[in-house]
């Protein structure tokens, strides 16, 4: 079999590395890239040729390919060129619906989108929404830390003892986490919150003090995100979030919730309060946003108070956010092929999720 890896222009994100290309090459699977794949995660053409792939154009790498390796990098048009029989892995925002992803669903060839998949033990080493989430998390508080014009950590000197800087996160899943404990290596004192009470052990193992609300609406089958919280309850959650926030140097807001407009939980009255110098880094603008001003892969500054938005942090992380990409389709794959080819275990939660197909209630009669 043909494994064929596709440019992405979208993202700084190739669906295999050089590293991972002898994974496959030892299984007996021809791999063909397509010339510049790499390029803008520092992986060269030549880097992959030493490794055994072979270097292609784009169209002979679509007309080619048994299984088709991208972010994102797949157009429309592109899908009537590819192998009926093919398969297509990616990460597809597959909750939002989109011209792309509809024809994905419709094309003869099988596509899977792993943003579908679902949250249990099996699936982790394939979860890549976890891994660049965790990369975006270190990203977050670096950047803010580079925006700050203080120390993180507490300094004694000469002319006296400088505070440590206070930083606020909110939202603890994994980017969350993340930034928690690379603002603690960094010497801050953080506060976090999220209204999953679940996670408060967590918090407090990685050495912040946890921020709670009590009367936040939890709900076990929602796969470890957070779910849609009451008025009563957001009203509660604004005004400490406010009260918080004012005191903080830098906020770091990480709250999704899947297919829906993000929580705004810092309004507009908030970032206006806050200290001038401070830095809020908002990483659900592409969702809405979680900060009242904050833009979508922009800076902006209100009162003093720089806003950063931006949802794909990995993307200023090429070369690793690649590299923990391409093991997760790899243990992916592994786990489709694991009695063959011809045997794909469809019935499987893990394979059902991501699996882009035509629902009953989608389908068009004639």
């Amino acid at each position: 079999m043909i494994i064929g890896v596709l440019k992405c222009t979208e993202e700084n994100l190739v669906g295999l590395v050089p590293k991972v290309v002898s994974k496959y090459t030892k299984g007996d699977y021809e791999v063909l890239v397509e010339s510049g794949a790499g390029a803008a995660s520092n992986y060269s053409d030549d880097m992959y040729e030493e490794v055994g792939a072979k270097i292609a154009p784009r169209a002979e790498v679509l007309a080619q390919a048994d299984i088709l390796l991208t972010s994102t990098g797949i157009e429309v048009d592109e899908l009537s060129k590819t192998k009926q029989s093919a398969i297509i892995v990616g990460k597809f925002n597959g909750r939002v619906e989109s011209e792309l992803l509809t024809a994905l669903k419709q094309a003869e060839a099988k596509a899977f989108s792993l943003d579908l998949l679902p949250r249990s033990s099996i699936a982790q080493s394939m979860d890549v929404l976890s891994s660049l989430a965790s990369l975006s998390g270190y990203k977050a508080v670096v950047l803010a830390a580079d925006h700050f014009g203080g120390y993180l950590p507490m300094m004694t000197t000469s002319a006296g003892t400088i505070p440590p800087a206070k930083v606020m996160v909110l939202g603890a899943g994994v980017a969350g986490l993340q930034a928690i404990a690379t603002a603690k290596r960094l010497g801050a004192m953080v506060e976090a919150f999220d209204v999953r009470s679940a996670v408060k052990e967590e918090v407090e193992s990685l050495g912040a003090k946890f921020i709670e609300v009590e009367g936040a609406a939890e709900s076990a089958s929602a796969g470890g995100y957070a779910i849609e919280q009451s008025e009563e309850y957001i009203a509660k959650q604004k005004e400490l979030i406010h009260q918080t926030a004012m005191k903080a140097d830098i906020v770091i807001t990480t709250a999704n919730i899947p297919g829906r407009k993000a929580p705004l939980l810092i309004e507009e009255k908030t970032v206006r309060a806050m200290k001038a110098g401070s830095v809020i880094v908002d990483m659900a603008t592409a969702s809405g946003g979680n900060v009242a001003l904050a833009q979508d892969n922009q800076t902006v500054e209100v009162e003093g108070v720089k806003i950063i938005g931006d949802t794909k942090l990995y993307n200023q992380m090429g070369p690793q956010s690649s590299l923990v990409y391409s093991n997760n389709i790899f243990n992916f794959l592994t786990f489709m092929f694991k009695e063959g080819a011809e045997n794909i275990p469809f019935e499987n939660e893990i394979i059902a999720n991501t699996l882009l197909k035509v629902e009953q209630d989608e389908a068009v009669s004639a």
